[in-house]
């Protein structure tokens, strides 16, 4: 039961292809979205230049006072920096359901995580105070509901608190559906509404049948739809839903689809490096072998080039060139990209695990079991209490021989 809980919280605080239905005859958005400076902040929110995107969404809240959509915008620009800074915006990382059974503690910055969680409770009170006064107020009820996606977004990720971002996330459900009652083409609110639908019917029929006493209920198919037409017509969350759409594609082994999402995206933002990581970690889990090691190798060069990347996580891409290179058998070049991965400096804490132990695999099966024992316990001494530890202890004892 607390297993499936997590996957429940992870999924619907996610809220990290050609149109699947055909657009309203009007787009309804927060009128705050056309406003030239939020315009020019998102750009650089899509290109990972999170420091601009910041400086610019301050302008803004304080030019707009009281205003709950100023408020969320700077809100999810301070969510996505941490996430980023942590190495958790990967999605190689929430691709098995390794990361919601294993232990897997990141390093909280108390003071990140206070100011996230005062802009956060900023929105609410301003949202709040606006459906005081209309309960029908579907700008502020969008807005209430994408805030607690958000909080409920880095307490899963970062804070791996489940249980409590698995109830926040019910409420911006809640409030992001009634946006849909009231207003049907209210198009970005079917971000959170989609992925929901998605999750609870992608869950096994005897949880869903326990949920659904709850009256939890939901569809795959439902949720997807939903999503294609944020895809194609949301004017604020667009990359988002496409981001989560590939993410499922992937889970269901449907790469190519997956890719096709992804490149379409690449198109729209050419500079963000996490959308061309995607395509090469795609490529590699399609099982295109040498191909997706050149795709990593190309994504490399071109992050080399000044200025070609905003914001370039590098540990991000040479970990997928090691476990490309592994699939193909190339055990000491994996080793040598999955030891760079670990300590390119600002690697996040659990990649950095997660790189030293595939270092110290890799290693072992070409024979260098010197090497890999300083692995493993590299490994173990960036953080004893893991799941990651706890693997390389027991390939300390015993000697690593394959799946």
């Amino acid at each position: 039961m607390q297993f499936r809980r997590r996957q429940l919280s992870l999924a619907a605080a996610i809220v990290v292809a050609a149109a699947a239905t055909a657009p309203a005859a009007e787009i309804r958005a927060s009128p705050l979205h056309q406003d030239p400076m939020v315009q020019e902040a998102y750009q650089h929110f899509y290109e990972l230049d999170y420091p601009a995107c910041v400086a610019l969404l301050t302008k803004v809240q304080a030019a707009h006072p009281g205003d709950p959509a100023a408020t969320t915008f700077l809100l999810e620009a301070r969510v996505f920096e941490e996430l980023y800074r942590q190495d958790l915006l990967d999605t190689t990382f929430y691709a098995n359901d390794g990361f919601l059974s294993g232990r897997h503690p990141t390093p909280e910055d108390p003071a990140i995580r206070d100011r996230i969680f005062g802009l956060e409770e900023q929105a609410l009170r301003e949202a709040d105070a606006r459906l005081d006064k209309n309960p029908h107020d579907v700008d502020a009820l969008y807005t209430r509901g994408w805030a607690k996606s958000l909080r409920s977004s880095y307490m899963a990720m970062v804070e791996r608190s489940f249980n409590a971002a698995f109830h926040l996330a019910l409420q911006a459900h809640s409030d992001e559906a009634k946006v849909l009652q009231l207003d049907p083409s209210y198009t970005d609110a079917k971000l959170v509404v989609g992925t929901y639908q998605y999750v609870i019917g992608a869950l096994p029929w005897s949880f869903k049948f326990f949920l659904g006493f709850a009256g939890i209920t939901g569809s795959k198919t439902r949720g997807m739809e939903l999503l294609h037409d944020d895809f194609a017509h949301g004017p604020m969350t667009s990359a988002e839903a496409g981001t989560v759409i590939a993410l499922f594609q992937r889970r269901e082994s449907r790469y190519q689809e997956a890719i096709s999402v992804v490149r379409s995206l690449k198109a729209k933002y050419p500079r963000d490096f996490l959308f061309c990581l995607e395509e090469a970690n795609l490529r590699k889990d399609a099982g295109e072998g040498m191909a997706a090691v050149t795709a990593y190798q190309s994504l490399l060069a071109e992050a080399a080039k000044p200025s070609y990347f905003p914001s370039a996580h590098l540990e991000l891409a040479y970990f997928g060139l090691a476990e490309a290179l592994r699939g193909q058998r190339h055990f000491s070049e994996a080793a040598r990209n999955y030891e760079q991965a670990a300590w390119t400096q600002g690697s996040g804490a659990e990649l950095k695990r997660r790189s030293l132990v595939a270092a110290g695999k890799a290693r072992d099966l070409n024979g260098e079991r010197a090497q890999a024992i300083k692995d493993y316990e590299a490994a173990i001494a960036n953080g004893s209490d893991t799941t990651q530890a706890e693997i390389a202890r027991r390939y300390l004892k015993t000697p690593y021989q394959g799946p």
